[in-house]
């Protein structure tokens, strides 16, 4: 517990003591109205003089009708009528409920908390040999940062100098730490677990990933649900509704009484319209409800998954179509050597070595795949009389023999026959000194846990799974039926993936919602067009992040599918909280009307109702 909590404790405790020791006395000795007043004052002043106050700065400021104001009335009413126990045990009940919400928020915003610790304090520059340690805020562009083991990443960067490994836990929920090397791009927000590393800098602090993540997490409660909103609305009307209602409770019927001849019993109404006071309180649904919303948020941001307002995480429930793009969402996004088909009497090494030497002063992708995929030692001085064959490949001398890499036209061009033609990728002919030699297949290889992800999110109940590409049709046709995609439409402009969405937005019903996944700029406005933008928070683009509703920090599609399991889970309890609490206190309701519930059923219809609410709604906390 913090202070405050603390305080509120022992001021329950006093008032416990105080109120226990006074109605001792008055069962032993039966004290006088008025000192029995004075006395009872005491432990009620200790545990409600704040929500006296509190009632007291709403009357002035016009804002009446709030649980403060209904709680004041409630209680002084009971003290005036003589009930001056009821009057002070109400106060002292509702001051533990509100103790167990307030323990309940603090619970909840410790998840989130944890994340806060991401916030870099310093980074360490070098400055006359010395270093200094600098606000985050004043490094530039460029500057070189040290980061020794045990400290956090303050800013994004490459690595410039160093090996070491990383905690990226805080910012993507994976508690496997990933190696970096020289040239490696760091985030902000790691923790340095190994050795002393320095960094370049290529962003400002403010626009870093732990300045953004930061930002996501901080505005995400600004955005409110349909839930959320709901009880907002609801309590608007309702909590000046059950104050009038109350009012006639006390004035109607006594008058009634007395024009019909009978004793109006005023005492007895004004009690009924207490109770029906302290009934009505409808703190359950206003605290457990953003509570449940939050703690879901929380519980998605400890996975690595963050949600930028509970909006977003309710629509998530309602989702039936997911629409993704595949470079760097559905595949990794870098070209990776797949195959090797060596002809007869060439191995494998042999013919990889040729292609990457031919290649070894190309800085084109698919070169540098092939030199990363070759084990063999590359020897420059051996490599000569590189030629470029503009749209075909290229042609170099490697240790005296004349090697032609490239694609099939090239070999047409060299009339060099190829044995056998591949098309499950990017293929690297192989020619040297005039003979074919074999092939190589460079592909954009699938994330290990695409298929996955596919398969999870139907048995979520995801109607339809649809890929939306501007690569070749031969290449995405091969990976949406290696992953299990229901539809795929390739060789898409930017414009094509926005009217293929719009095509599917109208065509579906009109409580299901669409969620398409993407990384690059070009899929930014595709993700402002859908009903829920999903963007690869780890190689994403800034344009990409900036326009989407949830980011996945990890870059992993099956985090989708977690993501939906926890929005479904807190609706649940959404609709439980509302549910139990609106049941119980129509109930009471009646009963107080009636005269059949007294104060400390009252009591449990405010505070019983609220404390049983908010456990419930921690339990957002804990989805697996």
């Amino acid at each position: 517990m913090n202070q405050k909590q603390k305080n509120v404790f022992y001021r329950i405790i006093l008032s416990v003591v105080l109120l226990v020791a006074v109605s001792v006395l008055d069962h032993v000795v039966g004290l006088p109205a008025l000192l029995g007043l004075l006395l009872y004052l005491i432990p009620y002043g200790v545990i409600g003089y704040d929500i006296l106050r509190k009632a007291w700065k709403g009357i002035l400021k016009r804002q009446v009708f709030d649980e403060n104001f209904l709680m004041a009335v409630a209680t002084v009413g009971a003290i005036c009528l003589g009930d001056y126990r009821e009057g002070v045990a109400v106060m002292l009940f509702y001051q533990i409920g509100e103790l167990f919400q307030s323990i309940a928020v603090g619970k909840s915003r410790k998840n989130i908390a944890a994340l806060m610790d991401i916030r870099p304090d310093y980074a360490n520059i070098m400055v006359d040999g010395k270093i200094e340690k600098v606000d985050p805020d004043d490094v530039e562009i460029g500057t070189e940062i040290i980061i020794n083991p045990g400290e956090k990443v303050p800013i994004d960067g490459v690595i410039a100098e160093g090996n070491t490994t990383l905690d990226t836990s805080a910012l993507t929920g994976e508690s496997v730490p990933r190696e970096a090397v020289c040239g490696t791009e760091v985030i902000s927000g790691c923790i340095n677990l190994t050795g002393a590393i320095k960094v370049r800098t290529t962003k400002e602090f403010g626009d870093s990933t732990v300045s953004k993540i930061l930002d996501l997490v901080e505005n995400s409660a600004m955005k409110k649900s349909r839930s959320e909103n709901f009880i907002t609305r609801f309590a608007r009307y309702y909590t000046p509704a059950v104050c009038y209602s109350a009012l006639a409770l006390a004035v109607v019927p006594p008058l009634v009484r007395l024009l019909l001849g009978m004793p109006p019993l005023w005492g007895e109404w004004v009690i009924r319209a207490l109770t029906f006071l302290v009934i009505s309180c409808p703190c359950a649904l206003v605290i457990s409800i953003p509570l449940s919303f939050f703690g879901g948020i929380g519980c998605a941001s400890t996975h690595g998954i963050l949600v930028k307002g509970s909006n977003y995480l309710e629509a998530l429930s309602n989702t039936k179509y997911l629409v993704f793009d595949k470079t760097g969402t559905l595949t990794k996004g870098v070209f990776e050597v797949t195959h090797l088909y060596p002809e007869d009497g060439v191995t494998e090494e042999k013919l990889l070595y040729y292609a990457a030497a031919a290649e070894h002063a190309s800085s084109h992708p698919i070169s540098l795949s092939l030199k990363k995929a070759c084990k063999d030692p590359i020897d420059g001085t051996a490599i000569r009389d590189i030629e470029e064959i503009a749209g075909h490949g290229v042609r170099a001398t490697v240790d005296g023999h004349q090697v032609y890499v490239g694609n099939q036209r090239l070999m047409e061009r060299q009339q060099i026959t190829i044995s056998q033609e591949h098309t499950e990728g990017t293929v690297c002919y192989v020619a040297v000194d005039g003979a074919y030699t074999g092939c190589i297949v460079i592909s954009d290889v699938i994330k290990p846990t695409a298929q996955k992800a596919i398969a999870d999110l139907k048995n979520h109940g995801i109607k339809k799974t649809i890929m939306l590409t501007g690569d070749a049709k031969q290449t995405a046709d091969t990976v949406a039926s290696q992953i299990g995609m229901d539809e795929v439409y390739s060789e898409l402009l930017p414009a094509d993936k926005v009217q293929q969405v719009e095509r599917i937005l109208d065509a579906k019903g009109e409580k299901e919602n669409l969620a398409f996944v993407g990384d690059g700029i070009n899929d930014a406005p595709v993700l402002s067009r859908a009903d829920i933008g999903i963007a690869m928070g780890g190689m994403g683009s800034d344009a990409a992040i900036e326009a989407a509703d949830i980011v996945l920090m990890d870059d992993d599609p099956a985090k989708i599918a977690l993501a939906m399991k926890i929005s479904v889970r807190t609706l649940r309890i959404v609709r439980q909280n509302i549910v139990f609490a609106l049941a119980v206190k129509a109930i009471c309701l009646v009963l107080g009307a009636l005269g059949i519930a007294n104060m400390w059923l009252a009591i449990f219809a405010d505070v019983g109702v609220m404390v049983l609410a908010v456990l419930n709604a921690t339990r957002a906390l804990r989805i697996r």
